[in-house]
């Protein structure tokens, strides 16, 4: 790792705020799952299962959590989520955490798009769809806008981010105060653990309905790590440990409530068949039909808000790697108002054709938030490993534990992610690797790849080409 001046290690006196970091904490967080979850999470389990779901995943979750403050008090002078794969195992391992992470909040915002569109046709139905041409070009003109926003400087964009974070909670906390108003224990409590006839469940038990749950659980945590990636531009480095840690337990209450009240109110049968997004067609049953457009208006803001943190978080991502010498170093290139042009212009440029490609597919929400699911969780993975490794030398036993339980769960989780999405993604490494390459000789290495990160590139190689094939065999679908 380069060296860093020590005035560098606290941080930036203009840079963003501890409030402004929680702001980004929740906002990078809280997108577009949290409307969609009760009826997700209905298909899956009955109330019982699901609680018990929450408290694995909350857990799992406060773990990565509390490695990624106790790293960032320790190691200051890493930026980026990346660098604890880069400082603990290599740059390839640096590398690897790094694209997964870009590849991850890229496709975040791909994600947001299609269900911005669908929000917006709860008042113009030629985009209820959220695929239609006319709602791809809509989604393509937010995406270059946010973009040009950025690129006017990350500073300013997270203060925006911080008043738009204040507008998407007012209608989550509404919803959440007629929910427990209108909360009846009785049908809550009916069929706790099994809320549907055993020929619906299949005859699962509470194990398979708290699996069916977790994959969705963790993507609306996806982005809880976004204050640690913009470290570097904080007040105080410090900041972004404590501002991950308090955005979290916000996150987990407003989550458990928001998804479980509605128990309460409908029957689980009820909850799976409603349209998506669920929260949106529960208010307007509750409330009367100001109450869907009132939801609706929530979701549109709480996806700008997102959106503006993705935009961030891959462009900064990218440009921090480049300073490192693991992308070649023209991404690293900044505009006079400090924001990484080329990194962003790149990014967007991708997220382009990405929406152009939803023209074409079934369910795209559910396939680009499983992509961005998997891909993170590499990059989660390596941050509990090195806070393993750099504990263990510390002699700390405690945070140990506390990164051996991170890098347990992230491990169960990828493969609850789903192995097929993991493949995938192997197939967009391949470029990637081609730009680590060029990246080394431009560092004037002796070698393009040392024997083991051949031996690793030929397995990605392997996984890219076996999720080719499966793509083309219909085994897995898009």
């Amino acid at each position: 790792m380069k060296a860093m001046k020590k005035d560098e290690l606290t941080g930036n006196v203009n840079g963003i705020s501890l409030p402004s970091l929680i702001a980004m904490v929740i906002t990078s967080a809280i997108g577009a799952g949290i409307f969609a979850l009760t009826s997700d999470l209905a298909v899956g389990a009955s109330p019982g299962p699901a609680l018990i779901a929450w408290g694995i995943v909350g857990f799992g979750i406060l773990m990565l959590a509390l490695s990624l403050n106790n790293l960032v008090l320790e190691r200051p002078e890493l930026e980026g989520i990346f660098a604890y794969a880069q400082e603990g195992f290599g740059d390839y391992a640096g590398f690897i955490s790094g694209w997964g992470y870009w590849l991850s909040t890229w496709l975040g915002n791909v994600a947001f798009a299609t269900v911005m569109m669908s929000a917006i046709g709860y008042f113009v139905p030629a985009f209820k769809s959220g695929q239609s041409v006319i709602a791809i070009i809509c989604a393509s003109i937010v995406s270059w806008g946010l973009t040009w926003f950025v690129s006017r400087g990350v500073e300013n964009a997270a203060f925006l981010n911080a008043i738009i974070t204040i507008c998407k909670l007012i209608p989550l906390f509404t919803f959440i105060v007629i929910a427990l108003l209108l909360f009846k224990s009785q049908i809550f409590t009916a069929h706790f653990w099994n809320n549907v006839s055993g020929n619906f469940n299949g005859g699962k038990g509470v194990g398979e309905q708290i699996k069916n749950c977790m994959m969705v659980m963790m993507w609306v945590f996806v982005g809880v790590e976004g204050a640690v990636n913009l470290s570097s531009r904080a007040k105080r480095k410090s900041d972004a440990g404590k501002a991950t840690i308090i955005g979290l337990l916000c996150l987990i209450l407003i989550y458990v409530l928001a998804s479980i009240l509605p128990y309460g109110y409908m029957s689980r049968t009820e909850l799976m068949n409603l349209d998506q997004p669920a929260m949106v067609y529960i208010f307007k049953d509750m409330v009367g039909t100001w109450g869907g457009a009132f939801i609706s208006i929530g979701l549109i803001i709480s996806l700008f808000g997102s959106w503006i943190s993705w935009t961030m978080l891959p462009a900064e991502t990218m440009r921090l790697m480049a300073d490192e010498g693991l992308l070649p170093k023209f991404f690293a290139k900044e505009n006079k108002h400090k924001a990484p042009i080329v990194a962003l212009v790149v990014t967007a440029g991708l997220v382009q054709i990405f929406l152009i490609s939803l023209l074409f597919m079934e369910s795209a929400y559910n396939f680009a938030y499983s992509l961005c699911t998997a891909a993170i969780v590499i990059s989660y993975i390596f941050v509990g490993a090195y806070q393993m490794k750099f504990a263990w030398r510390k002699r700390q036993n405690g945070q140990v534990l506390i990164g051996f339980l991170a890098l347990a769960f992230q491990c169960v989780g990828i493969y609850l992610a789903g192995l097929q999405y993991v493949l995938l993604c192997f197939i967009a490494y391949i470029p990637g690797i081609w730009f680590f390459v060029k990246a080394r000789k431009e560092e004037h290495h002796d070698r393009a790849l040392f024997p083991y990160e051949w031996i690793l590139t030929a397995l990605i190689s392997l996984g890219a080409v076996i999720g080719i094939m499966l793509l083309l065999m219909n085994k897995i679908s898009v």
